[in-house]
């Protein structure tokens, strides 16, 4: 199955569970009401998402003067990619990693931090920039936000379905039916979670789906392999100075810190894995 496959099942299901907890809840109205909210503060950070991010990490536009063997690699990406060239800057930090943000190709940016620049070599940090171009290429920061738009819905329909099924708003006949409470707040609390995990399985697809478009625009399959291995490495042993799980699924590699369990739930594939694709290219 294609990662963009995926991703539209993934979607569609998140709208399956918002459809199912407005049956439950017992009406369309505090539908309406939850879709209007959850929508309203999602095109609100989606609207801005780039300068809040670049702002977040303290990431600077950078010009040709200061930086042109990275303009270079970006101006023959975009090209590559069919795609305006994004906006390219730099992040203050020793942690080597990258992101791409912005809510659609023409307002984009690529950042680097300066540890990817002193880590990788010329072709693997064009591999990454690569793979950056192709966040911004399948529109996957529209994909995510839509998803959290979706998932956002899901965990007011949820609060709304505790309360409801607390105080007996959902029964028919005004009183408290014991098996309907009981379904109202497990579902309440399951919702969420199924959520979470859906959204988590969206960000992963759309990594794979980056690698692959990262590999075509560059041509190196191998070199971004290569790359993803190091990074890996690398970012456990110098840490971001910041690191917001808000903003995880954006990094090429996960800046947040963890163990398995950390792992199990993060926005990223194991890198194991994508190594593992990469090199069967």
């Amino acid at each position: 199955m294609t990662s963009q496959i995926k991703t539209f099942l993934l979607l569609a299901l998140l709208s399956g569970i918002i459809l199912f907890l407005g049956q439950m809840f017992g009406g369309s109205s505090g539908l309406a009401i939850a879709a209007i909210l959850a929508l309203a503060m999602n095109l609100g950070s989606y609207w801005f998402s780039d300068t809040i991010v670049l702002k977040m990490y303290k990431a600077r536009e950078v010009g040709r003067d200061e930086a042109p063997m990275l303009h270079g690699i970006v101006d023959s990406l975009a090209q590559r990619a069919g795609i305006p060239k994004p906006k390219v800057c730099i992040i203050p930090d020793s942690s080597p990693n990258a992101f791409a943000t912005g809510r659609n190709p023409g307002h984009a940016a690529v950042a680097v931090t300066d540890g990817i620049l002193r880590l990788l070599s010329p072709d693997e940090l064009r591999a990454v920039v690569a793979h950056e171009m192709g966040h911004i290429a399948n529109r996957d920061i529209l994909v995510q936000t839509v998803a959290s738009v979706l998932a956002t819905v899901i965990m007011y329909l949820a609060n709304m379905l505790k309360f409801a099924a607390i105080f007996g708003g959902g029964s028919r006949d005004g009183e408290r039916s014991g098996s309907g409470m009981a379904a109202g707040i497990l579902m309440a609390f399951l919702a969420p979670v199924a959520a979470s995990l859906i959204q988590m399985a969206i960000s992963r697809s759309r990594e794979y789906l980056a690698d692959a478009s990262g590999a075509q625009y560059s041509g190196s399959p191998l070199a971004l392999a290569s790359a993803l291995s190091k990074l890996e490495d690398y970012s456990k042993q110098i840490p971001m100075q910041r690191q917001d799980p808000a903003t995880e699924s954006m990094f090429i590699v996960s800046p947040l810190l963890g163990g398995n369990l950390r792992n199990l739930f993060s926005t990223h594939p194991p890198t194991s894995e994508r190594i593992a694709r990469l090199r069967a290219m």
